[in-house]
């Protein structure tokens, strides 16, 4: 290896999952040639795309530092995430900095190491030399020691340097910023390779799973491919999944040339099963099923980090690239950002054909359902939810529901009432995707961030049609979206009705049937125990009314046992009032509630089998494909 002193990059990290039983990385940083008199480092307190001071310093741990005679330097810790090196007026020779990181974080956001394999996101692990992060880096990726490690592999977006395919060794970066945007997964994992537009891509997927890969090849590339037609073109050279399968787990991180994914494994697809050939007879290439609701979600996913390599890594808001990483950073853009994503990462699918109508109206009935069921709409604008993403949408707890709405999933529908708006308002000469190429042309490709109205400025713009009003109502108040008559344009009728039971979210469905409204306590309960346990009472309904709080645990209903899985159905056969025994913390409590008629809050959507042929036509063009 060369000595740091003759190598050609001004920054050189060596990172090495050193003790995997210990869950540490040990990390070495070279500076090159060190400034006189000090130099700051600085750990990222949050990572781009994921907007919740995280800390990640907290982890950092026998953080020192030397001169290129060994000689230690002192360091001054100056908050929780900035330390300062005292150089000297003449720093003998390159300042090497070493520290550990422990990593025990399986999230997409961190890093997380064990015997069976590392992964780590940039913010989380690698220390940014104040003054110098717009030099070009070395990294220099180890495997552990050791004959148990001895099949590892790596998987990562960073261009090599000298490393070979999917091999440790040194990999280079543009600058810092270049350097903590690719995610590094090292283990064992299986790899799907596919092209899109003649660019190589890849998954890599690691954990315990056993999955279609040609499924997943074939469906991965017209789903990109999908994405690219729409903004016209495919702005890199490689691009990478990192997956990672687990029992139950579900969650995304973008960057520029990767992203990151925590699967459940039953989502993925599984492998065909084709029948054996008599002699002579020759067997039918068997027809992959529809997607399962797991694997939908797995494709959406995929399709929404996707997305994101056009917009939000390269279209991205003004607010975010003026700011930095040492704290947080607010914009009211955040609804369009994600939410327009979780908007077209459903609707590719069924322009791909990975999916079809009958699966997207399921898909889309039930994101209405979820916003309806969210009390909190009423209270919380849109702008608001995107601006107080950092201390209410990351942090929400029990009350949330009732405090805050999703900028991902009320985003998503006033992306669809927008597209569907323009489309209206244009007689279909213009539409959603026109105002996407528009802000790829001049913010994505100019590297031009987006003013805080920027969006709502190029809408109006492409559409040629006066959209304050819709802005005002969808972004500034807490008025609902009128989308019955703007999915009556495209020939698809909207109901929303009472719930049968916890579990029904609505869908896609032939024709209305009558649906009664059965009593409820307007409580949700903790997922994942036996026990009703209540996780939220919910604004304005009858728990709430009677007393009832989050942590209590239901164990009787009008002297019966009450479960997770009974308890509805006690209610609803107990003529009102109801007597509840309950625990609260270790004290019993009885308590008496007078359940309500369950709430319209159920979407459900249906094909008009006698719509207008314009409202047809109009349908056909906003799922066609562009590939």
């Amino acid at each position: 290896m060369p000595s740091p002193a003759t190598e050609p990059f001004a920054l050189t990290y060596r990172v090495c999952p050193q003790h995997p039983q210990a869950h540490l990385f040990a990390v070495e940083l070279v500076i090159g040639d060190p400034p006189a008199g000090s130099l700051q480092l600085a750990m990222p307190a949050w990572c781009p795309g994921s907007y919740m001071i995280r800390d990640f310093a907290r982890n950092l741990q026998q953080l020192t530092a030397q001169d290129g005679q060994g000689r230690p330097l002192p360091l001054t810790k100056h908050d929780k995430q900035t330390w300062e090196i005292a150089t000297g007026v003449a720093c003998s020779g390159p300042l090497i900095i070493r520290y550990q990181v422990y990593a025990w974080d399986f999230t997409v956001r961190s890093a997380h190491l064990d015997c069976t394999h590392a992964y780590f996101n940039g913010p989380s692990l690698l220390l940014e030399v104040v003054g110098l992060a717009d030099r070009a880096c070395r990294i220099e990726l180890r495997p552990p020691a050791g004959d148990a490690y001895r099949d590892w592999r790596l998987a990562t977006s960073l261009r090599p340097l000298t490393a070979e395919p999917l091999g440790f060794g040194a990999y280079q970066a543009d600058d810092y910023a270049d350097l903590i945007d690719h995610p590094v997964e090292m283990g064992r994992f299986d790899r799907v390779a596919f092209a899109v537009r003649g660019v190589p891509h890849a998954l890599a997927i690691s954990g315990r799973q056993r999955c279609d890969h040609e499924r997943l090849r074939q469906d991965l590339t017209r789903l990109c491919e999908e994405h690219a037609a729409l903004f016209g073109e495919l702005p890199l050279d490689r691009y990478l999944f990192l997956a990672t399968a687990v029992a139950e787990g579900y969650g995304g991180l973008e960057h520029r040339f990767s992203s990151s994914l925590l699967c459940a494994r039953d989502d993925l697809p599984r492998p065909l099963e084709r029948g054996a050939a008599s002699p002579g007879q020759v067997v039918a290439e068997t027809v992959p099923a529809a997607p399962t609701p797991g694997y939908r979600r797995f494709l959406g996913l995929c399709s929404h980090e996707y997305f994101h390599l056009w917009h939000v890594t390269r279209i991205r808001p003004q607010a975010l690239m003026a700011g930095d990483l040492s704290g947080e950073v607010h914009t009211r853009l955040l609804w369009a950002f994600e939410g327009i994503t979780s908007y077209y990462d459903e609707l590719a699918l069924v322009r791909s054909g990975c999916i079809d109508t009958g699966a997207y109206l399921q898909l889309l009935a039930e994101t209405i359902t979820r916003v309806m069921r969210t009390p909190g709409r009423l209270v919380q604008t849109l702008a608001e939810s995107s601006f107080d993403a950092w201390t209410k949408f990351y942090r929400a707890d029990e009350n949330g529901p009732n405090a805050v709405v999703s900028y991902y999933v009320k985003g998503a529908l006033v992306a669809l009432a927008l597209d569907l708006t323009i489309r209206q308002g244009t007689a279909g000469r213009v539409c959603l995707d026109d105002v996407m190429r528009a802000l790829w042309e001049r913010h994505g490709r100019t590297g031009i961030g987006v003013p805080e109205r920027g969006v709502e400025v190029i809408a109006a713009q492409v559409s040629g049609l006066d959209l304050d009003g819709f802005f005002a109502q969808a972004l500034d108040s807490t008025d609902d979206l009128d989308l019955e008559p703007l999915l009556a344009t495209v020939g698809i009728q909207m109901r929303l009705r009472p719930a049968t039971g916890a579990q029904d979210l609505g869908g896609a469905v032939e024709c209305f049937g009558p649906v009664s409204a059965g009593p409820t306590l307007g409580i949700r309960l903790r997922a994942g125990t036996t026990d009703a346990v209540i996780q939220t009472v919910l604004t304005g309904g009858a728990g709430e009314c009677a007393g009832l709080a989050s942590g209590d645990h239901v164990v009787a209903v009008d002297g019966l046992r009450a479960t997770a899985d009974n308890l509805e159905r006690l209610v609803a056969a107990v003529e009102a009032p109801v007597r509840l025994h309950l625990f609260r913390r270790d004290e019993l409590l009885e308590l008496v509630a007078s359940p309500r008629p369950a709430a319209a809050d159920t979407c459900e959507l249906m094909l008009l089998a006698a719509a207008p042929e314009a409202a047809v036509q109009a349908r056909a063009a906003w799922l066609a494909s562009g590939a």
